[in-house]
């Protein structure tokens, strides 16, 4: 089986697992479990964690050249670590809503605002979880409802630091260090974005003075290549100046029927008549239709053109 179809298979079993470790998590912690309550939401918890580590070493022996994987994949990585932030991928229908732009660019700044504000709140959510279980039964602790916690950790994320209550165990100020990472990463995303959309919004109407894009410029080449190409065809066409049937084709002015026919403009029957100067059928064909010349059907000598001595 390959990752990728291995990964389609597991994406909803892992999306309910996530509600599961959610939902044993905040009950064993708020709730404060003891008995076999906590050992009830301790379990699922172990289990489905165990789950997302499990995935994780499966989508990386299934992958080809696992190293390359590994450095692409640290998303997964994160959420194998954090079970919980699997949730935000849930928020992917905020990124298609109506309005959104369509360009490269803003559907990549719009996916990293609705991502980086939802990991926001789930990695608060689960410090306050954390920072509260580890402080609670401390006798120095001053971290010790849900909603203290909760301040707290609003306040570290965002780097303000009011320093009003503070973690006291080595486990609750390891939850600080991460969150307060976690904290300026996110910052610092979602503030870039903020920052490229400003940017876009205020050269809007001053497209010009935007630098080309890799892609742009790949698409201008190719079609100044296909101008080329097409301009060095034309040059030689098929259909040149000189055609199979040019100025002296095969049926010339001289055809196989001359001016001089076959029949020529003497008759068959020529000259002079038995009886006379010009007989009856003494006509020459020498009009251009054969006809008779004027006058000359008959002698001059009476009728019958005889001519008799002493009459």
């Amino acid at each position: 089986m390959e990752e990728s179809a291995w990964h389609k298979r597991t994406a909803l079993p892992l999306i309910i697992a996530s509600f599961a470790y959610l939902v044993a998590y905040s009950w064993r912690v708020i709730a404060d479990l003891q008995g076999p309550g906590r050992v009830i939401a301790s379990t699922v918890v172990l289990v489905t964690w165990a789950m997302f580590i499990a995935d994780y070493l499966v989508r990386l022996s299934l992958a080809k050249h696992r190293l390359h994987w590994f450095r692409h994949h640290l998303a997964a990585l994160t959420f194998a670590l954090i079970p919980v932030l699997r949730l935000v991928r849930l928020l992917q229908f905020l990124t298609k809503l109506p309005g959104m732009r369509t360009t490269a660019g803003g559907v990549l700044r719009t996916q990293i605002l609705v991502y980086g504000a939802g990991a926001s709140i789930i990695l608060t959510y689960i410090a306050s979880l954390a920072v509260l279980e580890a402080e609670r039964h401390s006798p120095d602790a001053n971290i010790t409802t849900f909603g203290i916690a909760l301040w707290w950790s609003c306040v570290t994320v965002t780097t303000t630091g009011y320093g009003d209550y503070t973690p006291m165990t080595d486990a609750g100020r390891l939850v600080a260090v991460g969150l307060m990472l976690g904290g300026v990463a996110l910052a610092g995303v979602i503030t870039a974005t903020l920052a490229s959309w400003v940017l876009e919004r205020a050269s809007r109407e001053h497209d010009d003075q935007e630098p080309a894009t890799r892609a742009q410029v790949r698409l201008l080449m190719e079609k100044i290549e296909a101008l080329t190409a097409q301009n060095a065809r034309g040059g030689t066409g098929e259909h040149g100046g000189t055609g199979e049937h040019d100025g002296a084709g095969n049926h010339g002015g001289a055809g196989d029927h001359g001016g001089a026919g076959t029949h020529g403009g003497a008759g068959e029957h020529g000259g002079a008549g038995e009886h006379g100067g010009a007989g009856a059928g003494g006509a020459r064909g020498g009009g251009p239709s054969g006809e008779r010349p004027s006058g000359e059907g008959h002698g001059a000598l009476g009728d019958g053109g005889d001519e008799r001595p002493g009459g």
